[in-house]
């Protein structure tokens, strides 16, 4: 019983602790004169990526590979179907023409090369499939890559000013230091706690790591951008939330499966590979609700269809097992 109590206490200090080090970051990135826009694009974003990035570096470094791929993956699926369809609900969705462009088929490309170095030995001339610390190197430099465009976005319009929901407040040095510490500390312990409770439940309902990876905790590391999305929906401040959610999967792909995979290897289980095609799906769907929802917005309806596929995909994870 205390196993599933700090389970769920883990997953409250995960998101409190995230929004702790957002929030004393931000203050210090405003207080020596960085544009709202860096901000936005850089603390923000890595911050609302936060929990996968804890639940990853401690579930590799346990040699919890299956944990580890099975969050990733399952949080982008929850991110494009669950939230974004949750969210349209609320209110359609304008889609910004960077994100149609460049981020949407960036995140595709992302979730193809994860596929393909997961399958293909290049380096490492194992009989297993792996993604290997090459691979993961491989995948940090794309994400450099994506780095460098966010930061010619952040150039381009420094100018222009982020929605209300993301000003930063400009904190004393003092709060913001402490906010981070506690930050921190919260994603640490809470992370451990996720960690330890997740692979208990597993072994103790007979389920695999990857299910619960790809069904509970994928689900509670999304709930920072589920409730950010949520909240700018309902303040009709939305015009960015798809690139947000878009841009959180290429950095869960590229930047935390990328640092997990130099932790440790991560060995590659091939029924994961309807994880991926489950992803590319994903994305598909979000690209043909464009021309197909009324002003480039994705409509409720649209919405309802993510959420339907969303619970087809967790039905057909119970029966996988």
């Amino acid at each position: 019983m205390l196993l599933y109590i700090l389970f769920a206490i883990g997953f409250v200090m995960l998101i409190k602790g995230a929004d702790l080090l957002v929030d004393g970051s931000s203050s210090i990135a405003k207080r020596y004169g960085l544009p709202d826009m860096v901000v936005g694009l850089t603390i923000v974003s890595f911050g609302t990526s936060l929990p996968e990035l804890i639940i990853n570096i401690l579930s590799s470094m346990q040699g919890q590979s299956e944990l580890a791929i099975g969050n990733v993956f399952g949080s982008n699926v929850a991110n494009l179907l669950l939230i974004l369809g949750v969210t349209a609900l609320i209110c359609p969705l304008p889609i910004k023409r960077n994100t149609i462009l460049t981020e949407i088929p960036f995140s595709l490309i992302a979730t193809l090369l994860v596929g393909f170095l997961a399958n293909a030995t290049l380096i490492d001339k194992r009989p297993e499939l792996y993604i290997s610390r090459a691979d993961g190197a491989i995948l940090l430099f794309f994400f450099l890559l994506f780095m460098v465009y966010i930061y010619n976005i952040a150039k381009t319009n420094k100018d222009d000013e982020l929605p209300e929901e993301e000003q930063t407040e400009l904190m004393p040095m003092g709060k913001s230091i402490l906010y981070i510490l506690l930050g921190v500390v919260g994603l640490f312990v809470g992370g451990k706690w996720v960690v330890d409770g997740a692979v208990g439940m597993a072994q103790s309902m007979g389920l695999s790591e990857s299910f619960i990876g790809l069904t509970v905790v994928a689900i509670g590391t999304s709930l920072p951008e589920l409730v950010t999305s949520a909240m700018a929906a309902y303040r009709r401040n939305i015009d960015i939330a798809v690139g947000n959610v878009v841009g959180s999967n290429i950095f869960n792909l590229l930047w935390i499966l990328g640092i997990s995979a130099l932790i440790n290897p991560l060995p590659f289980d091939v029924v994961n590979n309807d994880d991926i095609v489950m992803m590319i799906l994903a994305s598909t769907l979000l690209i043909i609700a464009m021309p197909i929802g009324k002003r480039n917005a994705i409509d409720r309806w649209n919405g309802v269809f993510f959420l339907v596929t969303y619970f087809g995909y967790i039905i057909y994870l119970i029966m996988r097992g």
